[in-house]
């Protein structure tokens, strides 16, 4: 079976926890990003940080995209998925989640991420089918 390392894509890069939001507005353009893993000085993971909660949490709640750190965004423990998991449990963890993209870890260092379209690529057309209906309903 496919794992998410084999469909992963690698290099992801983290905005630090106490960077700001408009740095991470900015890292996100540069690389053409949608979403970017924040991570801690320990390098563990805190969370995910997307153009829609910089949207949603900091232009449209009227607060400073310079003045809000990345990591008062992080909320709960990182979904995320194991680098020799198989594309089964990456399809599961989307679903159960409802997220479009997972950081990859290996222990606890972030080694890539996985999207939607990653593990279309690598499943049949019925799971696929399956796991774009899970992520389109509420």
């Amino acid at each position: 079976m496919t794992t998410a390392r084999e469909i992963m894509t690698a290099g992801a890069e983290c905005i630090g926890a106490q960077e700001t939001v408009l740095e991470a507005a900015k890292k996100m353009t540069e690389m053409g990003v949608g979403a970017l893993p924040i991570c801690g000085t320990d390098e563990r993971l805190k969370g995910m940080l997307t153009d829609r909660d910089i949207v949603v949490k900091v232009l449209g709640a009227g607060k400073d995209p310079a003045e809000v750190k990345a990591g008062d965004l992080a909320q709960g423990e990182a979904v995320t998925i194991g680098a020799d998991d198989d594309a089964e449990e990456i399809l599961r963890t989307m679903s159960e989640h409802k997220v479009r993209r997972l950081p990859v870890i290996d222990g606890h260092i972030l080694v890539g991420m996985v999207a939607q379209a990653d593990v279309a690529r690598a499943l049949p057309d019925p799971k696929v089918g399956d796991l774009l209906q899970a992520l389109s309903t509420d």
